[in-house]
């Protein structure tokens, strides 16, 4: 039933990471890669949330399943982010590259705290 559950919400998560990053990064005129950074906060947010609500709120550990491994790790991306900090290290793009790794690393640890602080508002 777990692997069914993960899945699923693959299955879900794959596509939507690819709309979502490609409807963001259409809307910026730049090399860094604001699409990818985004559906990886995205997820960060929704993941953390997802596990505070598990701990403060008794959510059902399948929800976790279907949501958090199946959809958030389909939805996030950390090959996409590690490749394209190399592409921009080969372009010459210094400061996008070291805003894109300092920035997804702080910013992704921020959002999954935020989304578990979020949680347990409910709790």
């Amino acid at each position: 039933m777990t692997l069914l559950l993960v899945f699923l919400g693959g299955a879900v998560g794959a596509p939507a990471r690819y709309l979502i990053d490609r409807f963001v990064q259409r809307r910026h005129d730049s090399v860094f890669p604001w699409g990818t950074l985004t559906v990886n906060l995205v997820g960060s947010l929704i993941l953390g949330f997802l596990l505070g609500a598990r701990s403060g709120l008794g959510l059902p550990q399948e929800v976790v399943m279907l949501a958090g491994t199946g959809f958030c790790g389909a939805l996030t991306t950390f090959s996409t982010f590690g490749f394209e900090t190399v592409r921009l290290l080969e372009e010459g793009s210094f400061r996008e590259a070291g805003l894109n790794a300092v920035g997804s690393l702080l910013l992704g640890v921020l959002a999954a705290a935020g989304g578990h602080a979020l949680a347990g508002l409910f709790a």
